[in-house]
């Protein structure tokens, strides 16, 4: 046996996608970290041991414009390019490079941290090293550093430390939530083990295993789906142990949820009730696949109220949008639903201050064990949701030690640092702007090519058009309006005469893209068959921002869909039932699905101002109250976004953001599954040149780009008093769009 110590400035514990990218964010930042995993495999839940999809802000598209960027946004973007088909394995190494790619991550795998140097006093204690064996190598290793990260899920680090923590269900008056319990208690939410199928073109049959359970004589059939067609998170109500301690009876909960996949199976292939002659096992999880445990106290608890409310947070250091989604404690023996959701009516924020321990001073935490109530907690726990907190965790920690301050002091004395360090490795934050003051775009003036002017799609013989009723249901379609808003005319069809109802709906604020509060309302006479509904508003607000105009239920109308994409920033909506009334907006009442990548016939007045080129310098990365990109016109050939300056600069780096589109949901082993082996608006093919003394020079030149953010850093700086990049081609898109064009000088 060796025993070793390793020190860095950051430890992180734990290698699920929480670590991973609290790992790399600091790691970036320039600080040594030390990555421990207690598996053989990096990715936590989502990884090949258990198989869980990654779901986040997207929440299956009932959110609109709300997949994460960032390291989660890199993960996704380089699975979707190398791993389209979603196998797990692959996705192993998808996470894997990304770690091993940062010189400044020493990686430790198989590592089980059991031990944990802490002192002070119970109300400020401080950690001094964390201990680990690695069984493999016989290894005891001690890592030493000055800030420490939990991203264990189960908060061991910050257990043994002695950090203050919540376990069980807070009853309601703890928190004044409406969806807690009277009394509190002891009970989380459960353990899942997933399985695989395959047909193996021939029949096979099945012998069950002594742990196998009858699953009809409990009931399950009766509560739950079973289906052959269903694969791996199709299962994901294949849970128990939430009246159980999910550490403690780890076992025991394992051979139940054993028990209960090959009884599942048994009932598939035995019971005659299904067609699965030549069906067989492929996969079955070993080892269960945890929700809850230990949830840190911080200096601020996520409440129910937080999220449906969306407060607006000073450290808002990024954003959730997945439901409220709380299970029964008793799994798949309870004749409940499976699960609860509650949606807000977009995105909600969540700050820094839930990141760090109330008590011991160098410890962070991200992932599951944040700081949340257990009702919070069901929004926060999904996995794309921890690699945000995961990011925002890494970059604190890392400017904790560079600074050699708490995280508390740092948000005292740094909160802007924090923010905008976020910001420029294009963190998931909606709403704050960048601002950094190091970033030459900021004092250039901008121009480009061309700009899309226009806010339509007009009517065209060319392309497939569906014709949608509104019999049943409301129309809408969301638009960013900059300055104003004059009128809106959309393509209809009426079986006969009718009067439509036609109103003007504000969002209430950038984290949401569906109807919050009526602004006005028309009605406008329709004659019968084709033609075009234009209601006039003369709407001019405080400030651009996105409304949503719809039409009203009617049994005689219908709107004319095209296959085409509308401009970024505008969607279709359709109004369905939402799946809880809590007497708010929320944003699935109102689904997006249908005409995702496709566009209703619609014009706009007057012409926009949305898709400015001085929108790549400074302000907002992400849409929020508009689309917060410049967009050229059709594309007719080279376009191009430019900077320059009265007097010469001398630049060292150039950072570049295009558009991914955040409204594609892109999901790691693949629930919902997208055409695109790279999304259609990301620029290609681009070249980066400077110019001094008017001539033009190259810089940069890129083939091939699936990729958000690209950096490119000057082996020698070069001084020039104008910079600009040319987009040579894109990945499908008829336009060209860029979010956001930074020039550093060197060092910075």
């Amino acid at each position: 046996m060796q025993e070793l110590t390793h020190r860095s400035d950051v430890t992180v514990v734990g290698g699920g996608l929480a670590g991973v990218a609290a790992a790399i964010s600091a790691a970036r930042n320039g600080a040594r970290v030390a990555l421990v995993n207690n598996r053989p495999v990096l990715g936590g839940n989502s990884s090949s041991e258990v198989r869980v999809w990654v779901v986040g802000g997207t929440a299956h598209g009932a959110q609109k414009f709300a997949r994460e960027t960032g390291i989660m946004g890199e993960l996704f973007l380089e699975n979707q390019w190398r791993n389209p088909q979603g196998n797990p394995i692959l996705w192993d190494h998808v996470v894997l490079d990304l770690v091993r790619a940062e010189p400044n991550i020493t990686l430790f795998l198989n590592t089980e941290v059991r031990d944990v140097e802490a002192d002070g006093p119970a109300e400020d204690r401080s950690i001094h090293s964390v201990t680990g064996w690695q069984s493999g190598s016989e290894k005891l290793i001690t890592f030493e550093s000055p800030i420490f990260v939990d991203c264990t899920g189960d908060g061991l680090v910050g257990f043994l430390a002695g950090a203050r923590f919540m376990s069980g269900r807070e009853d309601r008056a703890a928190h004044g939530e409406p969806w807690a319990p009277e009394v509190a208690d002891d009970d989380m939410l459960g353990s899942t083990i997933l399985f695989y199928t395959k047909d193996a073109g021939e029949p096979v049959r099945f012998v069950p295993p002594g742990v196998t359970k009858d699953i009809v004589a409990a009931g399950i059939p009766i509560h739950r789906h079973i289906d052959t067609a269903m694969n791996g998170c199709d299962y994901w109500w294949i849970e128990w142990g939430g009246e159980l301690d999910a550490v403690h009876d780890n076992e025991r909960i394992r051979d139940e949820l054993w028990g209960v996949v090959f009884g599942i199976w048994d009932h598939i292939k035995n019971s005659g009730e299904f067609d699965a002659d030549t069906l067989t096992l492929e996969w079955v999880g070993t080892m269960p696949g945890k929700r809850e445990y230990r949830r840190f106290v911080g200096d601020h608890v996520l409440t129910q109220q937080d999220v449906l409310d969306q407060t607006r947070f000073d450290d808002n250091i990024g954003f959730g949008g997945w439901s409220i989604d709380l299970h029964p404690p008793g799994g798949v023996y309870s004749d409940a639903a499976g699960s609860m959701h509650l949606h807000g009516p977009g995105l909600y924020e969540i700050p820094f201050r839930s990141l760090y321990s109330v008590n011991v001073s160098n410890l962070l935490m991200a992932g599951r064990d944040i700081s949340a109530s257990h009702v919070a907690f069901g929004t926060t726990r999904v996995m794309a949701t921890c690699a945000v907190t995961g990011e925002a965790a890494g970059a604190g920690a890392a400017l904790a030690a560079r600074y050699a301050v708490s995280p508390r002091t740092l948000l005292a004395e740094r909160r802007d640092e924090v923010q905008q360090t976020l910001l420029r490795q294009d963190a998931a934050i909606a709403g704050v702007p960048w601002h950094d003051a190091r970033d030459l775009a900021l004092a250039a003036d901008v121009s480009a090519s061309s700009q899309l002017r226009r806010l339509a799609a007009p009517r065209s013989d060319a392309g497939a058009e569906e014709r949608v009723s509104l019999a049943d249901r409301d129309f809408g379609v969301l638009l960013p309006v900059d300055p104003r808003l004059d009128a809106v005319s959309i393509d209809i069809e009426a079986e006969r005469a009718t009067t439509a109802v036609v109103e003007l709906w504000s969002t209430r604020n950038g984290m949401n893209h569906v109807p919050v509060d009526v602004i006005d309302r028309r009605e406008v006479a329709v004659r019968a068959g084709r033609s075009e509904l234009r209601a006039e508003f003369a709407y001019v607000p405080d400030a651009p921002c996105s409304v949503v105009v719809v039409i009203r239920r009617d049994p005689h109308l219908a709107v004319r869909i095209a296959d085409e994409l509308p401009p970024f920033g505008v969607l279709g909506l359709l109004s369905r039932e939402p799946g809880l009334t809590t007497g708010q907006a929320q944003t699935n009442a109102w689904s997006a699905v249908e005409l995702r990548r496709r566009t209703p016939r619609f014009a706009v007045e007057p012409d926009t101002d949305a898709y400015r080129p001085s929108q790549v310098a400074g302000g907002l990365a992400r849409p929020f109250d508009g689309p917060n990109l410049w967009s050229s016109g059709q594309v007719s050939g080279e376009e191009w976004v430019q900077l320059a300056w009265p007097e010469e600069h001398e630049i060292g780096s150039v950072e570049l953001v295009f558009n991914d589109d955040v409204d594609e949901d892109l999901v790691n082993l693949h629930h919902h599954r997208t055409p695109f082996l790279v999304m259609p608006e990301l620029v290609r093919d681009y070249r980066v040149e400077t110019a001094s003394a008017g001539e033009w020079h190259p810089l940069v030149r890129v083939e091939g780009n699936h990729l958000r953010r690209r950096v490119h850093r000057l082996e020698e700086p070069v001084r020039a008093n104008a910079l600009r990049v040319v987009v040579e081609a894109t990945n499908g898109a008829t336009t060209t769009m860029v979010v956001a064009l930074r020039a550093f000088p060197p060092g910075v």
